[in-house]
């Protein structure tokens, strides 16, 4: 299968008009690497080109990521792939640095992806960052995907034995791509979540409300490990030993005040999934969470804070509903609406406050 024409006659009008969305991007640059690696195979072009005919959006990210690959200087496919399979042969100083194979999927995303995705060309040691309000997502060099939420820090580095990734803060979720030779590794806040192929999801807020909601751990497929890591310190937040996930298990680690040198409290639970991923879409669903709660989440968004001004009550008040990420000017005039309150902008901030 030709890969600059493999979705057949180009459609010129359709592939002008189509707009390419970063996740069909990144989708395509995995296509483009698996078709040129050494595990292509009939069904594979078939479920590629069936990939392809979904949308024009789909055909032209597939053409201009080929365009993309085949045109990079220096870089031969065959040995592109080869870099990034042999993987598991290589010492860290015997390999390419950066990977030939990283260099042209990130090219793809920055040019398919309209520059809406960060490109770091694996600068700065592999670090991935979000601002607030800003959602990323990254194909890394093995296929995983990792979606990266708002103002959130995550470190890449993929060795001989294993791959890993440090999320400094904030949240990101992992749609990891199976390697029984290489466990996937996420280190949060002293904890480790140890993988080899699933979708899970860590969220790390120091300051959140509750002391038990200051890391969180989502298994949406699969099995995962969760462990606290090697040389902990005392304000690290992991569990005293090595706990299994199931998928659909939510587990919440935190410590309260005065705590330090203790192990983390655990609480497991099944929350709604579709609730706690609704930021992909940059939306939020709120389903009857307290006002203060509710604050808190969405100014997560948007650097303008909404305060709660006046009796403490407020901070107790009932919210439901969908809100679109970012829009806290939005959530404000609902709720004000809802319960009868004020909104207004003072001192760059949007304050709710009960009627004069």
């Amino acid at each position: 299968m030709d890969g600059t024409h493999a979705a057949g006659e180009r459609d010129e009008s359709g592939l002008s008009a189509a707009r390419v969305k970063p996740e069909i991007a990144a989708e395509a640059s995995v296509w483009i690497a698996r078709l040129h690696g050494p595990d292509r195979s009939r069904q594979m072009e078939s479920e590629c080109l069936a990939w392809q005919a979904r949308s024009a959006a789909h055909r032209l990210a597939f053409e201009r990521c080929t365009e993309v690959w085949e045109s990079v200087p220096g870089v031969r496919l065959a040995d592109a792939y080869a870099t990034a399979s042999s993987r598991g042969l290589l010492t860290n100083a015997a390999r390419p640095r950066p990977s030939r194979l990283a260099l042209v999927l990130t090219l793809c995303g920055a040019i398919v992806g309209g520059g809406l995705w960060g490109v770091h060309l694996w600068r700065d040691a592999g670090l991935y960052a979000t601002a607030v309000g800003e959602q990323r997502l990254v194909v890394l060099d093995d296929g995983t995907r990792m979606s990266l939420n708002t103002d959130t820090r995550a470190r890449v580095k993929f060795g001989a034995s294993q791959r890993s990734v440090t999320v400094e803060d904030g949240e990101a979720l992992f749609e990891v791509a199976k390697d029984p030779n290489r466990p996937f590794i996420v280190r949060v806040a002293g904890s480790e979540v140890v993988a080899v192929g699933t979708v899970f999801s860590v969220r790390l807020e120091e300051k959140a409300l509750h002391a038990a909601d200051q890391l969180a751990i989502t298994l949406i497929e699969g099995q995962v490990t969760v462990r606290p890591a090697p040389g902990n310190g005392v304000d690290d937040i992991a569990p005293a030993r090595p706990l299994p996930m199931q998928a659909g298990q939510r587990m919440r680690l935190g410590k309260g005040a005065g705590m330090p040198s203790e192990p983390a409290t655990e609480q497991v639970d099944r929350p709604s999934i579709e609730q706690l991923v609704a930021w992909k879409r940059s939306e939020v669903i709120f389903d009857d969470v307290s006002l203060a709660e509710a604050a808190a989440e969405m100014n997560r968004y948007n650097r303008t804070p909404i305060v709660l001004v006046g009796s403490s009550s407020l901070a107790q008040l009932r919210v439901s509903g969908l809100y679109r990420t970012g829009d806290s000017a939005g959530f404000a005039r609902a709720v004000a609406a809802l319960h009868g309150l004020v909104a207004r902008e003072l001192d760059g901030r949007l304050e709710l406050l009960p009627p004069p």
